[in-house]
C-alpha cells in the first residue's frame, strides 16, 4: 500500500478533509436549471481537472476504508474517483455502469433521480463479488437513489459495502436517509 492508504478514518475529519473541502468549495461550478428547470447541478469537473483538487479529494476518500479490497465508482464521475482511490489503496476498481453499457449477464437496479428514473448495472459473471469489502464512491449525493441502488447491487451479489462516500452532499434533498447500514461520508455538505 502507498503512504496515502495508511491514514485512518479519523483523519478524514481532520486536516485532510479540510483541505479537500476548501478546494471543492472554491472549484465547484454551479449550473442552475440543468439538466432541467428547477435543478441546480453541481459540476465537479473543475475540481477533478485541478491537480491539487483531485489529489486532495482522492486522498481524503482513500483514508475512509484503507482495508477495502474493491473500490466501486458510480457512472460516470465516480469512475474518476474510483480509479484514483483504487490506485492509492492498491486495490481493484469496478465501474458501476448505466443500463445498456455492459454485455449480459448483468445485475440491474432501477432507481429514482430528482429529475427522472435510471438503472445501474454490474457484471453478473467475470468479477467475483461475493465476500468482497467494497468502498462505494460517487460524486454527489442528492436524493440518494443512485448510491442506494449501487449498494443494493453489491449486496445482492454477496459483497459487503463497508462504506460509501461522495465529494458533495446536497443535504436538503435527504439522500442520506435512503442509504443502508454502511457509513456515508461527504467531503462537503451544502
Amino acid at each position: 500500500m502507498s503512504e496515502h492508504a495508511a491514514a485512518g478514518p479519523a483523519e478524514v475529519t481532520g486536516e485532510r478533509r479540510g483541505q479537500a473541502a476548501e478546494l471543492v468549495r472554491s472549484l465547484t461550478r454551479w449550473a442552475d436549471d440543468f439538466p432541467e428547470p428547477g435543478v441546480r447541478f453541481a459540476d465537479l469537473t473543475p475540481v477533478f481537472a485541478d491537480p491539487d483538487g483531485f489529489r486532495s479529494v482522492v486522498d481524503c476518500l482513500a483514508a475512509l476504508v484503507p482495508d477495502a479490497d474493491l473500490v466501486a465508482g458510480v457512472d460516470a464521475r465516480g469512475f474518476l474517483l474510483g480509479a484514483g482511490v483504487a490506485t492509492t489503496l492498491g486495490t481493484g476498481v469496478l465501474a458501476v455502469r448505466k443500463r445498456g453499457k455492459l454485455p449480459p449477464p448483468v445485475i440491474t437496479r432501477e432507481y429514482q433521480l430528482e429529475y427522472g428514473t435510471a438503472a445501474l448495472e454490474v457484471p453478473a459473471t467475470g468479477v467475483e463479488l461475493a465476500g468482497r469489502r467494497v468502498l462505494l464512491l460517487d460524486d454527489v449525493l442528492a436524493t440518494g437513489g443512485t448510491l442506494a441502488a449501487a449498494a443494493d447491487l453489491f449486496t445482492s451479489a454477496g459483497a459487503q459495502v463497508v462504506a460509501a462516500a461522495v465529494v458533495l452532499e446536497l443535504e436538503g434533498l435527504g439522500g442520506r436517509a435512503r442509504q443502508g447500514d454502511y457509513p456515508v461520508t461527504s467531503i462537503v455538505t451544502v
